[in-house]
């Protein structure tokens, strides 16, 4: 297994637009397209003496959906995942702007 890292980035290197919209959905002629929040982490090595090792992860969030109804185009979101992924947000700039505004009183 030479070269392990470089084969893993040749196997992920695909990653991108097509992890996060799913494939077109035709159904009582309203077409929709799925939208996900998705990330990965890959990682391999290897030792002098010819041993390797690798693996990775990822997860996806579905967001909402593109639904297209002859010429009207929208997002519909799925609120629970987006407040899912919304409220560790909502709490880092929480937590920042006590900080800015405790730095600033001082």
């Amino acid at each position: 297994m030479a070269n392990l890292p470089l084969e893993l980035g040749k196997q992920f290197a695909s990653l991108g637009a097509s992890s996060v919209y799913g494939e077109q959905q035709d159904v009582d002629g309203i077409r929709i397209i799925p939208v996900a929040l998705t990330w990965s982490g890959f990682g391999a090595g290897e030792d002098t003496s010819g041993g390797a090792g690798g693996g990775g992860g990822g997860t996806a969030i579905p967001v909402g959906a593109y639904v297209r109804k002859n010429d009207d185009l929208r997002f519909e979101p799925n609120l629970v995942a987006l407040l899912a992924v919304g409220i560790p947000f909502v709490w880092v700039a929480g937590r920042a702007l006590s900080r800015v505004i405790r730095a600033l009183k001082r």
